[in-house]
């Protein structure tokens, strides 16, 4: 298993806390597809919260989120 990291973003509402978005290969052994690793770190260092999601789910995740944006932002 080895893990790259993507990118990373302050964590809004926290001080130090980020999301970090990472690839990881083969995360559930040899020959296992790369995934999409999502952790959220509230101090900026130890990941408190961790997703997986394959990239064959990586679109249809996406398009939820920006659904969820988007009603979000008609309700403000």
């Amino acid at each position: 298993m080895a893990t790259t990291e993507l990118g990373k973003l302050q964590l809004a509402g926290t001080k130090k806390g980020v999301i970090s978005i990472s690839n990881v290969s083969e995360p559930y052994g040899k020959g296992t597809p790369d995934i999409i690793s999502i952790g959220i770190s509230l101090n900026g260092k130890d990941i408190e919260w961790k997703s997986h999601i394959p990239y064959e789910n990586l679109d249809d995740v996406i398009a939820i989120l920006q659904e969820a944006s988007n009603k979000k932002k008609e309700e403000e």
